[in-house]
């Protein structure tokens, strides 16, 4: 079974790069990447509201008590299914 490598690990290696890039462009004389901390802000809380959104419209949002035994039952299945491969 191949591994995926973590989100957080995607997200800790672009920002730094991004700190590296900007600390390249300060010490050559250049104006670091214009970002304020407004910015940033807007753009992590907008980060959040789209994975958020996307996470929560994907998963399987069982409120009836009906879709509740089913989800509960697929989990039994699936168990089942998984213990029969060993």
């Amino acid at each position: 079974m191949q591994k995926k490598v973590e989100t957080e690990t995607i997200v800790r290696t672009v920002l730094l790069f991004v700190a590296l890039f900007n600390q390249i462009l300060t010490i050559s004389g250049k104006n670091p990447l214009p970002f304020a901390e407004e910015d940033i802000y807007s753009i992590v809380s907008l980060l959040c509201t789209v994975v958020a959104t996307l996470w929560s419209w994907w998963k399987n949002n069982s409120f009836t008590q009906a879709a509740l035994e089913a989800d509960e039952l697929l989990g039994e299945l699936k168990k089942e299914s998984e213990d029969n491969k060993v």
